[in-house]
């Protein structure tokens, strides 16, 4: 593909001096340039090719980074990025040392506001807006928020402190009639009800061209029309909500018209109130097999372009949850599923095609989702939320004030757990132990296998009364020992019973530990491993056969403070351990980018790690 305009393109002014004809050919390469990049890297391809001419109109209408742009969420930034002096380094996105694939602010000064989850940008925006006021800054600042972002509860408190504003601030719906499942609610139905009526602003869009063209009488008319408009607007339209939060609405305007997109947004820089531009898009533009399943190529791994399938499509986690969970459901009648507009990733399409009824999308709404839970638990269901590590962050005071303190049964399947690789620190599931732990009432299992997560997911469901949390990792399982066998769902011993060293871990490290193993028996280092299945409580037999070893090594892909290796070692010592006890943790700090195994290898988590780490203590003490 020959991206002769795309490589000039060194700043948005350069977008800004382009003719009508070459815009509309850089939007062809940059989508062009999106699919071949997202194919080799993975990514979220879908949100960005709906946001291509968008995003060049915005970077046409205003002076970035003087004017600013948050983007909520962020997952549709690559074009941003190409825009703003970063064209030559999107090859290296998501990838170690490389972009970033959400906003980052220390990545570039066109990112205003770092992003990775939802309903955000308003809030952001709305910040950065007011301290410009209060300097005297009289630039603009922009939200750019998605239609399913509106389902999250903070967009709301940003729109309605907002709208008190008096000018230079902007929110551009992008409503592509999805989020990353299908949009759910009444906010979905309430835009679905206005984007059938789009003929509003495009009729006064060409009466006020019509008028302008009219000598003597022509911009008077239009001014008139003007101050009058809003009862104009009323008698068509109604008002809207966004009216009546105190922004001006203009919309719907077609996302991939960028005349039309213009037009919108010159008229909301004119305003002087808050506004808010309506942009119809259409997610997975310009690729057929993204705009056929949307979802699919929302966040996608590495796939051929010509066919559109998966390089690699292996059985993962979420697929063995699905299968696990469907078949605990068919026996039982009061198990629901939950999803916070996840249905794709969480692995819950079949569960809520089998069982419509005891399925339910509450939209990007994760605070929600743990109360509404907790109220369908009170009358004897059994909710199962599934949720990725990441964005669970969002309900720990629902889960402590309206579900743990009430004593309340409900499931949380926890997807992503530990690191996720390549998105980078928005996403890594590293929180979600220390905080769960900290939280009473709570059982948390983190199996390695996928029979231990069928087994935990049972337990979960019929063998507890209280909140119990099953986390699992991304993608599916790693090397396991021939010779191991999961005899219980608390903890398992493999390796040497009469060694000196023991290693304890749990989730997915334990296949790094078995390696780890192999390797020092091959160097005539005999060492055990006690694999923790259920991580809380931990079982104190567990706990009581570790005593015995003179140096214990925890391994725990989680941050570390008011993490299970803390937890384990006061266990110990109360039980009067009087040997070595070292931690490797993920250890205050934010992790960024990189492949899962890259990142492991640099917390010193991975095999190799434990294996140089026990070798070099062995030889310091013979």
């Amino acid at each position: 593909m020959d991206y002769s305009i795309l490589e000039k393109i060194k700043s948005p002014s350069d977008v800004k001096s382009l003719s009508e004809s070459d815009t509309k050919e850089l939007c062809k390469e940059i989508r062009a340039k999106l699919i071949e990049v997202v194919s080799v890297n993975g990514g979220h391809l879908s949100s960005n090719l709906g946001t291509v001419e968008l995003t060049v109109a915005i970077h046409k209408a205003f002076d970035s980074p003087k004017d600013s742009i948050v983007f909520d969420v962020g997952h549709q930034c690559y074009t941003h990025k190409m825009l703003t002096g970063r064209y030559q380094k999107i090859d290296t996105i998501r990838t170690c040392d490389g972009l970033s694939g959400f906003p980052k602010r220390s990545e570039s000064e066109h990112d205003a506001f770092n992003a990775g989850h939802a309903s955000t940008s308003i809030s952001a925006a709305y910040g950065i807006a007011k301290a410009k006021q209060l300097v005297g800054d009289n630039s603009y600042t922009i939200a750019v928020i998605g239609d399913g972002s509106l389902t999250g509860g903070l967009a709301y408190e940003g729109l309605n402190n907002a709208g008190r504003f008096n000018k230079n601030f902007i929110v551009i719906l992008n409503d592509n009639k999805m989020s990353i499942s299908k949009n759910v609610g009444a906010m979905a139905r309430y835009l679905t009800s206005i984007r059938v009526n789009p003929w509003y602003i495009r009729l006064k869009s060409k009466v006020e061209r019509v008028l302008v063209r009219v000598p003597l009488i022509g911009k008077p008319i239009r001014n008139g029309l003007r101050h009058s408009k809003s009862k104009v607007k009323r008698l068509v339209l109604k008002d809207t909500i966004f009216d009546r939060m105190g922004f001006s609405y203009y919309g719907p305007v077609d996302g991939h018209d960028l005349e039309e997109l213009a037009n919108a947004m010159f008229a909301a820089k004119r305003s002087k109130d808050p506004c808010l531009i309506h942009v119809v898009t259409t997610k997975g533009k310009g690729y057929h097999f993204a705009e056929d399943n949307s979802a699919e190529f929302h966040g996608i791994g590495s796939f051929n372009i010509n066919t559109g399938e998966p390089i690699s499509k292996k059985e993962n986690f979420s697929s063995k949850f699905s299968e696990c969970l469907c078949d605990l459901a068919e026996k039982d009648e009061k198990i629901c599923a939950i999803t916070a507009a996840m249905r794709t990733g969480t692995g819950l399409v079949e569960f809520s095609h089998r069982f419509k009824n005891r399925f339910f999308d509450v939209g990007i709404a994760e605070e929600h989702a743990v109360t509404f839970a907790g109220g369908l638990a009170t009358k004897g269901l059994i909710p199962v939320f599934a949720v990725y590590s990441t964005f669970l962050q969002r309900s720990y005071d629902q889960l402590i004030h309206d579900v743990a303190m009430q004593k309340l049964h409900i499931v949380l399947a926890i997807d992503r757990a530990g690191v996720v690789g390549e998105d980078g620190e928005t996403h890594q599931g590293l929180f979600d132990v220390s905080m769960l732990n900290s939280i009473p009432n709570t059982t948390i299992f983190s199996p390695c296998y996928f029979d231990g997560l069928s087994k935990s997911l049972s337990i979960a469901v019929h063998g507890c009364n209280d909140v119990v949390a099953v986390r699992y990792p991304r993608g599916g399982e790693l090397y396991r020992p021939d010779d191991y066998l999961e005899s219980s769902a608390n903890f398992d011993i493999y390796g040497d019973e009469n060694a000196r060293v023991l290693i304890v871990t749990y989730g997915r490290l334990f296949s790094h530990a078995s390696l780890a193993y192999k390797k020092l028996k091959e160097k005539s280092i005999s060492i055990c491993i006690l694999k923790l299945c259920k991580i809380k409580p931990i079982d104190v037999k567990a706990v009581s056969f570790a005593t015995k070893f003179s140096k214990i090594y925890f391994y725990e892909e989680g941050i570390q403070k008011g993490g299970i290796a803390e937890t384990f070692r006061e266990m110990l010592y109360s039980q009067g351990f009087t040997g070595e006890y070292d931690i490797t943790a993920v250890d205050d700090k934010f992790v960024s980018h990189d492949t899962v195994n890259g990142s492991l290898e640099k917390l010193s988590l991975d095999c190799d790690s434990m294996v140089q780490r026990i070798e070099k203590d062995y030889e310091e003490k013979t």
